[in-house]
């Protein structure tokens, strides 16, 4: 199978709450969308779906319901003959995957990031992202500008790990700072700290078995030494304190998390100013990336939908979308106003497209086992971040930590080949 890269996040999405109507409600100028959490994003898909109506005549009946519930009900969709026209998601069900029409035209002519696509057994390319997050690093610009202490401003500045905490000690003695550096305790930020190390991570071979290197330990290490109480605070990945708070109270260096931040931050942070900022990269720069699918359905409607979807992905609809939802565009050369997420957005569009190419290896290959159709185990759980919680709290070393994630990635990877 030919590999290419997509974009996603880690889990499925939702669908609608009440029933399972196929293909719209028998109006052959409706068709059902269903996704989730498009009001969060400024009420973009809605606002094009009306835009749509307005210009076609072709109503976009939008279902956006609860995050947790839409993978299943999806599912139940299917198996009962009743999925949507179109939905916007974050994982392909092999329940589903052959319901799917092939984008591979609309991704052609509207310019899709080929490193953004992934192809299935057949050559076709069921999915084509909407958006794009990644993770980034905020600081609390006060503090550091209270310090005397520099920051990156411009790609050719960018701060190795080392110099960046060293900047964090001054931070944090020039202006009695609580800490140095909040993280989102996920695997998301710990894929992106090792992808920064020159580590591919954890990765199948072809024996698929998953396997590491020497850099991943590195970076493991260093993680652990940093959550030391002082630098960054062990209560946040031990015992679930709240990251985005602890920033927000002023008392925190800096911040590892992404994207999804800017909006919130530059609505609700007033006491003090912050700033994006690039992230350090040891060997090299990367993020880790997510963000939603588009999916278009062969029901009754099958047409309709992929014209809709046609329609969504030109540049001035594309471009409309992205300004109100406040998306990384997954096409290139678009102007994109952001209004006052500018500065913010600019960089991270910069790291993106200076990333290394494995920052999007986890959802890659989660597709690549679903195209190919492997089964998943019955295993909950996600072995990088529990591990990591117990390296966190000092229960184990990092040798370890990295055999015990090896080991539950094996056996959460079902079955292969």
């Amino acid at each position: 199978m030919k590999r290419r890269l997509v974009i996603a996040a880690g889990a499925a999405m939702p669908l609608s709450a009440c029933g399972f109507v196929g293909g719209g409600d028998g109006d052959d100028n409706t068709l059902r969308f269903w996704l989730s959490g498009d009001a969060n994003q400024g009420g973009g898909f809605q606002a094009m779906a009306d835009k749509y109506e307005e210009e076609t005549g072709v109503r976009i009946e939008i279902d956006d319901v609860p995050y947790d519930d839409f993978a299943t009900r999806l599912r139940n969709a299917a198996q009962a003959d009743g999925l949507p026209d179109l939905a916007r998601v974050t994982a392909i069900d092999s329940i589903w995957m052959n319901r799917l029409q092939d984008l591979t035209d609309i991704a052609a002519e509207h310019g899709i990031m080929d490193n953004l696509l992934v192809e299935n057994a057949d050559g076709e390319i069921p999915t084509i992202p909407t958006d794009l997050t990644a993770v980034g690093m905020f600081i609390n610009k006060s503090l550091f500008d209270s310090a005397g202490v520099a920051y990156p401003t411009t790609p050719e500045d960018i701060w190795t790990w080392e110099e960046f905490i060293a900047a964090l000690r001054d931070v944090k003695a020039g202006t009695g700072a609580r800490y140095g550096l909040v993280m989102d305790a996920s695997s998301h930020r710990l894929r992106s700290l090792m992808y920064q190390f020159g580590s591919d991570g954890f990765v199948r071979n072809d024996d698929c078995v998953y396997e590491t290197d020497d850099q991943a330990a590195a970076a493991l290490e260093l993680f652990a030494d940093i959550n030391d109480d002082d630098i960054m605070p062990r209560s946040v990945w031990v015992s679930g304190d709240d990251p985005n708070a602890l920033f927000k109270s002023g008392q925190v260096a800096a911040y590892y998390s992404g994207s999804w931040q800017v909006a919130d931050f530059t609505q609700n942070i007033a006491d003090f100013e912050w700033a994006s900022v690039y992230m350090p990269a040891q060997e090299r720069r990367a993020t880790n990336l997510g963000g939603g699918l588009m999916v278009a359905f062969d029901g009754s409607k099958a047409q309709q939908a992929y014209d809709f979807v046609n329609w969504l992905y030109s540049a001035e609809n594309y471009t409309e979308i992205s300004e109100i939802s406040g998306f990384l565009p997954v096409t290139e050369g678009l102007d994109i106003d952001y209004g006052d997420f500018q500065t913010s957005f600019d960089m991270y569009n910069d790291e993106v497209a200076a990333s290394d190419p494995i920052s999007s290896h986890q959802i890659t290959s989660q597709l690549e086992m679903v195209y190919a159709g492997e089964t998943e185990a019955a295993v909950e759980g996600d072995p990088i971040k529990d591990e990591a919680v117990k390296l966190a709290n000092g229960e184990q070393d990092v040798p370890t930590t990295v055999q015990n994630i090896i080991d539950g990635l094996n056996e959460q990877s079902g079955s292969c080949g």
